[in-house]
């Protein structure tokens, strides 16, 4: 389902072949609004399409981590100051799953990922004004990271993302994107 998108901050160097979108971030690329570093950045590259509606995102993300903060994962955005991302990141030396929620200003939370192996499934669920975030464990069941509140408008854009802060050159790799209905609030733990 990665065809049909289009991009925010598109990458120089991006392709998709057979169902796999590869992007390589550009120098010091990022989404932040405020909080605590006291900048606003929206220079991270974003495949997207619209969505209306609640929904549930999933699609399976790696990443050449290397570096402080290199991001891959996904995105839900209203707009330039309302919006959630999430990721493999990398943090304190090792991959963590981070989540930011941006209301004109950011925060974030940390989940660390012991025994990353360059890849994990991730999804976004939309029910109304509160997104969830899961990623799927090593033995196959999926882990709530978080559950948070956004005021978003009937249609906001959902897809990919990547970002390197602190460099240019993550290579990030999406398989497997499926937008559809949302899962059973019942799944949420």
């Amino acid at each position: 389902m990665l065809t049909g998108m289009s991009w925010l901050n598109e990458p120089g160097e991006w392709s998709l072949e057979g169902g796999v979108l590869r992007a390589v971030t550009e120098l010091k690329t990022d989404f932040w609004r405020r909080t605590f570093y006291g900048w606003v950045t929206d220079s991270g590259h974003f495949y997207h399409r619209p969505v209306a509606g609640d929904f549930t995102a999933e699609v399976v993300v790696s990443a050449s981590h290397t570096t402080l903060f290199d991001q891959a994962g996904m995105m839900v955005r209203a707009d330039v100051g309302n919006w959630l991302k999430t990721g493999l990141e990398v943090t304190s030396g090792t991959v963590h799953v981070s989540t930011v929620y941006t209301r004109e200003f950011s925060d974030v939370s940390m989940v660390p990922v012991p025994g990353h192996r360059g890849e994990m499934a991730m999804r976004v669920t939309r029910f109304g004004e509160a997104l969830t975030v899961h990623f799927r464990n090593a033995d196959g069941t999926w882990q709530l990271a978080r559950l948070g509140y956004l005021d978003l408008p009937e249609t906001v854009d959902v897809g990919v993302m990547c970002c390197s802060p602190e460099r240019a050159g993550l290579e990030a790799t999406f398989r497997d994107l499926r937008i559809g209905p949302p899962i059973s609030r019942e799944n949420l733990e």
